[in-house]
């Protein structure tokens, strides 16, 4: 079993300390979004790695010798301002602890996410070239895999059209991303790719791969006998993994998240965090039917 770390939440942004107390306690709750009265019970014991994904790895850096499984960072820094990343750390600071992980496993196992790319007025071609560019410099060496990936109309994005103020991109917006990205990732000794996407950027020089491939799976745990992950949409060939997060109740608050469709729901999700709970998000009640997920 893979747990992903999670694509629901930061569970590592806002709740490490959480996750560190499951890990001692041996076991994760986690509610199933759609029936929420079905808990699935993860122990500890039979997780043979760990995908974590986070705009801000800083709280999990002290811990990072406390976690005896095989695991692999998907760090998201994106160029974009407040407006957009409410609440993201400044990237220098995440660029610093990419740097410290990258130190502890390995740049191989590394990754990271330029993730989602939009244009507006003032995200142009040009200014994500130029970023771009920046991050390669700052991360050469660090890491050996950039995964792309562009904006699609999830719920949250349409609510928040009228701050994001998206152009569509033109063919030639690809072409000119797909030649400059390459070129540029080439340069800084590193692969750019893209995962599950319509226009993959193949013929500018882009690998088309899944974010995690089952040969990384082999690689973290030397076992092959990983499924696809069918709850994800058809053009995902990734290895199938488990999420221990709940949605809305990541305060980052991106006005282009998939995870995030209610942002009322945020803050009152958030109250009800116990780093004490077996769930992310409340406790449970004498009504939950918890089964064991092998």
């Amino acid at each position: 079993m893979i747990l992903n770390v999670s694509g629901r939440t930061d569970i590592i942004a806002y709740y490490t300390p959480w996750f560190i107390n499951r890990i001692k306690a041996g076991f994760f709750d986690v509610r199933n979004p759609f029936y929420p009265k079905q808990v699935s019970r993860i122990f500890y014991r039979d997780v043979d790695a760990i995908v974590f994904c986070t705009k801000n790895p800083i709280p999990i850096i002290p811990h990072l010798s406390e976690i005896q499984k095989p695991y692999v960072f998907h760090i998201t820094i994106t160029p974009y301002k407040n407006e957009i990343e409410p609440h993201v750390p400044p990237k220098g600071k995440i660029i610093e602890a990419v740097k410290q992980i990258s130190n502890v496993i390995g740049k191989r196992f590394v990754y990271i996410r330029y993730d989602p790319i939009f244009l507006n007025s003032t995200y142009t071609i040009d200014y994500h070239i130029r970023a771009f560019r920046h991050l390669c410099e700052l991360l050469d060496g660090y890491t050996t895999h950039i995964i792309v990936s562009f904006l699609d109309h999830y719920k949250n994005v349409d609510n928040n059209k009228d701050i994001l103020k998206e152009h569509p991109l033109s063919e030639k917006d690809y072409e000119i991303i797909g030649t400059n990205f390459s070129a540029i990732a080439k340069e800084h000794h590193m692969t750019v790719q893209t995962c599950a996407e319509h226009r993959n950027l193949k013929e500018y020089g882009f690998i088309v791969d899944d974010c995690i491939s089952k040969n990384l799976a082999y690689l973290l745990t030397k076992k092959t006998n990983f499924k696809e992950w069918k709850a994800r949409n058809k053009m995902c060939h990734c290895v199938e993994m488990v999420d221990i997060g709940a949605y809305n109740s990541c305060f980052h608050k991106c006005k282009y998240c998939y995870a995030n469709y209610s942002e009322e729901k945020i803050e009152s999700n958030m109250k009800q965090h116990d780093p004490n709970s077996s769930l992310l998000i409340g406790t449970l009640s004498d009504e939950d039917q918890i089964k064991t997920r092998k």
